[in-house]
This record gives structure tokens, C-alpha cells and sequence, in this order.
């Protein structure tokens, strides 16, 4: 059994520039906006579902296609070779610590273009998986009011360093802070307990930074936990999603529509 999925019926697609790169983003919906970055290996059925269930939510999604190709359905050779790719791309610095990622300056061009088309003060971000902390540096931009980081995995954990670190720059993580102290920015923050690609220790290292605008979903994933997640469970919000109440991937969906609607329809 797996999550939610959809395929590609009723997006509209057009390519947008920001900073030095082009992608194709797809549309939909009606509301406040809300980007839906995809996690690797693309936009594959169960971020569409995401996006579907974002729409049926009273929100305007856009997707930007950063990897992959929309619709296509996950697989192991999928996932590999979409991540190798991703992990030498300069736009991504997968690897790097303490680091202004390029497609973080198109992400924002997003956030703002997708604001002025949209009802309301600012957007939503969510980013999962490799590109979770794409979120939250996409939060420098004023029109961000609600970043999501579902697993975030960047930098790859290979180091303590890596481990540590927030997924962005020092630099934007001041100005993030800032907009948190003093203009009532807040994040949200999802991972299962025991995902390694996901360490505690940058969660731990948001915590520190953000406090209490920083609110973090943790679901047990370890030994006999009481829902059967694998010790590899990974993607809160889509492949893990069971439409069960009481499910904790389904609560935790529910909670991410919950703080989107509560900052964007102020």
C-alpha cells in the first residue's frame, strides 16, 4: 500500500525565470498561493496528490519542476539516477554547508510572482526531501509568510557538519531569524524520528535559531512503533500518507493545511 496519487489532469504548465535558471512550473487552483517544491525524484503521482489535495483546500499551487519528469511514476533506478543528477548540480549544492543555494534566488522570483497573482498578504513554501530548506530560504523574501520543510535533507548527512547545519546560509538564516523576532514569521518543521537522511541534529540547530516560531512534527518511526513505519520512512507528506484518521503522516498533512490556512487568510 502507498500514499495518495494523481497524475498530471487539470495543471497548467509554463516556464518562469528567476535569477539564472528556467524551469516549467505547473498551475492550479484558486486562494491564496502556495508552492509545492517536489522531492526527488520529481514530480511523481503523489506530489500531484499533494498538490490536488492543496487545491480542494482553497489554495493556488504552483510546482516547479526541478528534476525529473512530471508524472512519472516512482522507482528505484528513477530515484537514483535523478538523485545523482541533483547531488552535482550547481543549482542545489547538495553537499555544501552554510551556502546561498542559485535555486533559492529563483524560488523566491516564484514566491513573489505567484503573490501578485494571488489573493491575500504573502505564500506558502513547502519543500520536501532534498529540497525541504529550500523552504525556509525561500522564507528571506517578505511575500513568504508560511515555509514548510518536510524532511529536509540538504546538506546530504555525511559529516557532523552536515549534520548540523540548516540547510542555508548563514546570511539568510539572520535574515529569516529576524523576520521571525520581529515580524511573526513562523515555520514548520517534518520528519519521522528515525530517518538519517534527516538528522535531529538540524533540527535540533533550527530550534535553536527560531525557538518558538519554529514548530516541529516528529513522527516515530523506530522499533515496534505503533503504526509500522520502516526504519527507511521518509516522505511525511506524500509516499507515507495514509487517509485514516488518527494516521500520524495523515494528522501531520492535516496540521501543514492547518498553518498554511492560519498564515495565509490573515
Amino acid at each position: 500500500m502507498s500514499g495518495p496519487a494523481a497524475d498530471l489532469s487539470g495543471w497548467s504548465v509554463a516556464p518562469f525565470t528567476g535569477g539564472e535558471y528556467t524551469h516549467d512550473v505547473y498551475r492550479k487552483g484558486s486562494g491564496p498561493g502556495v508552492v509545492l517544491i517536489p522531492e526527488i525524484p520529481g514530480m511523481h503521482p503523489g506530489v500531484l496528490a499533494l498538490g490536488n489535495h492543496l487545491v480542494d483546500n482553497g489554495f493556488t499551487v504552483a510546482i516547479p519542476s526541478l528534476f525529473g519528469t512530471p508524472g512519472r511514476a516512482v522507482s528505484a533506478g528513477y530515484v537514483a539516477t535523478t538523485l545523482a543528477r541533483a547531488c552535482v548540480a550547481r543549482e542545489f549544492a547538495a553537499m555544501a554547508t552554510n551556502k546561498q543555494r542559485p535555486v533559492s534566488v529563483f524560488l523566491r522570483a516564484l514566491a513573489r510572482d505567484l503573490n501578485a497573482s494571488t489573493p491575500g498578504k504573502g505564500v506558502g513554501v513547502i519543500g520536501q526531501c532534498l529540497t525541504g530548506g529550500f523552504a525556509l530560504a525561500a522564507a528571506v523574501d517578505d511575500s513568504v509568510l508560511a515555509p514548510v520543510l518536510s524532511q529536509p535533507s540538504v546538506p546530504l548527512p555525511l559529516t557532523a557538519a552536515q549534520r548540523r547545519d540548516p540547510g542555508l546560509s548563514e546570511t539568510e538564516l539572520s535574515v529569516v531569524t529576524g523576520r521571525c523576532a520581529n515580524d511573526g514569521l513562523c515555520a514548520m518543521g517534518l520528519r519521522f524520528s528515525a530517518d538519517r537522511m534527516v538528522p535531529r541534529e538540524r533540527f535540533h540547530a533550527l530550534k535553536e535559531r527560531l525557538g518558538d516560531a519554529f514548530e516541529v512534527v516528529e513522527i516515530d518511526s523506530g522499533p515496534g512503533n505503533a503504526y509500522g513505519f520502516g526504519r527507511m520512512a521518509h516522505s511525511v507528506l506524500t509516499e507515507e500518507v495514509r487517509e485514516v484518521d488518527g494516521h500520524p503522516a495523515y494528522e501531520a498533512r492535516k496540521r501543514v493545511v492547518e498553518f498554511l490556512t492560519e498564515r495565509l487568510s490573515r
